[in-house]
């Protein structure tokens, strides 16, 4: 259910309203003003008037405006002290929207890392908004192939492009300002990292275990939140911090899966008896992704193709069947502290670049490329494969096993699709991120590029979304305004020192965090999709079911369809797995909207249909 949507037009939007007339219904409430409708759920939303200016908000936002007089007033008073900047110094997950109705003039913002959604489409002296692209009032909801194209690239569709051709999103970190003229949207706040302060070690390790208590204790509401629990050190955090600030044992919900290589529930339950937690352990099924997977995949705004969204959905479903209303999550943890393992690959990689330039291109390269021993003697394979990957610049190097354009454009994308977008445009969006990163390092630029691709665009939607299936809401210590500022205060060698990740976090939390989740290698909630998909008779039926259909839509080789469970999927499971997996999730996300009558069918190039004649 939405949180909120409305639509202004400016030219009749009234000078200066005395009031401004609220209706309920349930839960939900409305307002009707010339020029202006707005309507909300009042338990997720909250909206306040005063001196002719209106705001709407949702999430919470921190800073010193931050009162007990609800979110909305908070953004007034922001407003009327700070205009467009009235988010700079504000933490926290929000979405808010500020109506100036005597400046005929509208302004929204998103918190720095896109917690909260705000999407919107401007026609005109019209601004309609939402917190979700297809409840954007007055919408076609003609699909964009250029969107389908970057989901099949990155499994999710980067802001500021939806899924809708006349719908966008706001960016993390970024407001947008409208006026009768005219509309923009601006980055209001860009991170600054401090680069050499190696200074203070144990004051700023000191600094770093209270502001995650912190952190915890401003997004714990109450007995009724829990943890997500991976067995990984952000979770394990998350939830022994929540127990020592509580003084009672919390309820963490871990996920595992009855597969070698994919289950670390033995690391969940490591960190459930060093906190002396009360620990739910769910293993999830091939017979669960056949019951679950359809209903989730057309649950999201737009498609969503992150396998790890299933075990997210089945902990919080498990939560809230247990009376849990919240619960807590250890996202951003990785990506302000350098815990990801490609931060340590590329560093490897980047080593080369100390290699003269001379040496690099008239011995190394021609030899490693051009020399047959160099990819078939073991040892030469290896030392050929470092060089030639080497020698790819950034960010590229970190996408040269994307999924698509390993496999190939051509043998995946049917032709008439393809002449219909640019090829090019997500790998320009790419450098565009990568070049307008503020860090100096290596390591502070790939986090940023994170912040970005990883966080904003799929992980916090990911999680956002699962959860709000399952009716539960979410919090994220990891991302608190605090923890933010000090990351970024951090030299990069305390973040990833040499090639070892989160140096700085493991040494601060030596004392509170088991010696086996601190040693552990990086794992996740990833599923055994491929390998299910091999031995699994209903889920295998599912699949090609699903494949059928989006073979008829005219985006995918019908060749290739035919082949990909039956001959591809053999070769390498986990692979091509992920192929299947994208193209199941959406294909159900195209019928989840034929069954919702809002958004077009999508049936290829030039070639959709409205919502009325997919219904008819």
């Amino acid at each position: 259910m939405r949180q909120f949507a409305g639509e202004i037009a400016f030219a009749r939007l009234a000078s200066l309203p005395s009031s401004v007339p609220i209706e309920t219904s349930g839960e939900r409430a409305s307002i009707a003003l010339p020029g202006f409708v707005l309507e909300w759920d009042a338990g997720r939303a909250d909206v306040a008037y005063a001196d002719g200016t209106l705001a709407i908000a949702t999430g919470h936002a921190r800073d010193a405006e931050s009162t007990d007089g609800g979110e909305a007033r908070a953004w007034l008073a922001r407003y009327r002290a700070h205009g467009e900047d009235a988010a700079r110094n504000v933490g926290g997950g929000f979405a808010s929207i500020v109506v100036d109705f005597a400046a005929r003039r509208a302004m929204a913002w998103i918190d720095r890392f896109a917690i909260e959604t705000l999407c919107y489409r401007a026609t005109g002296d019209v601004l309609a908004f939402a917190d979700c692209a297809r409840d954007v009032p007055g919408s076609l909801h003609e699909l964009d192939p250029q969107a389908l194209f970057d989901y099949l690239y990155f499994h999710a569709i980067p802001a500021p492009r939806t899924i809708y051709r006349d719908v966008a999103r706001l960016e993390a970190g970024h407001r947008a300002v409208a006026t009768q003229e005219s509309m923009r949207a601006s980055r209001y706040w860009a991170p600054v990292f401090v680069e050499d302060d190696a200074s203070r070690l144990q004051e700023r390790m000191a600094q770093f275990v209270t502001s995650i208590r912190h952190a915890v204790e401003q997004e714990a509401q109450g007995s009724a939140t829990a943890c997500f629990l991976s067995g990984g050190t952000d979770s394990s955090t998350i939830a022994g911090m929540l127990t020592r600030i509580r003084g009672s044992p919390a309820h963490a919900y871990s996920i595992g899966f009855d597969a070698e290589g994919y289950d670390e529930m033995e690391y969940a339950r490591v960190a459930a008896r060093h906190f002396g937690l009360v620990h739910h352990a769910y293993y999830v099924t091939p017979d669960d992704l056949v019951a679950a997977l359809p209903r989730v995949a057309a649950s999201f705004d737009q498609p969503f193709g992150n396998s790890s969204v299933l075990p997210a959905y089945f902990c919080a479903l498990r939560a809230r069947e247990d009376g849990f209303a919240r619960m807590l999550a250890g996202d951003g943890g990785d990506e302000l502290f350098g815990g990801n393992s490609r931060y340590a690959k590329q560093k490897l990689f980047d080593a080369y670049r100390a290699v003269p330039g001379m040496v690099r291109q008239r011995l190394l390269e021609p030899v490693a490329c051009n020399w047959k021993a160099f990819r078939t003697v073991p040892g030469l394979r290896q030392a050929g494969g470092y060089v030639r990957h080497a020698r790819i610049g950034m960010p590229d190097r970190m996408n040269a096993f994307n999924l698509l354009e390993y496999v190939g454009v051509d043998a995946i994308l049917e032709p008439e699709f393809v002449a219909g977008i640019d090829l090019a445009e997500p790998r320009a969006r790419q450098h565009d991120v990568w070049q307008r990163a503020s860090g100096r390092s290596l390591t502070n630029r790939m986090l940023e590029y994170d912040w970005k691709f990883t966080l904003a665009d799929s992980d916090l939607p990911k999680v956002r979304a699962a959860a709000a299936l399952a009716g539960i809401s979410v919090g994220y210590p990891f991302l608190s305004r605090e923890l933010t500022d000090l990351s970024l205060s951090l030299p990069p060698a305390w973040k990833v020192k040499g090639v070892t990740l989160r140096w700085f976090f493991k040494r601060a939390l030596a004392d509170f965090l088991p010696t086996e989740i601190l040693r552990k290698k990086k794992h996740g909630f990833g599923l055994p999709f491929g390998a299910w998909l091999l031995r699994h008779e209903p889920l295998r039926a599912l699949a090609g079911d699903a494949l059928d259909g989006i073979a008829t839509r005219g985006i995918v080789r019908r060749d290739l369809v035919a082949r990909l469970i039956d001959e591809r999927l053999r070769e390498a499971p986990g692979f091509y797995g992920e192929l299947v997996w994208i193209l199941m999730t959406l294909e159900f996300w195209l019928r989840g909207c034929k069954s919702d009558a809002r958004p077009d069918a999508y049936d290829g190039p030039g070639r959709h249909r409205t919502a009325a004649q997919v219904t008819s």
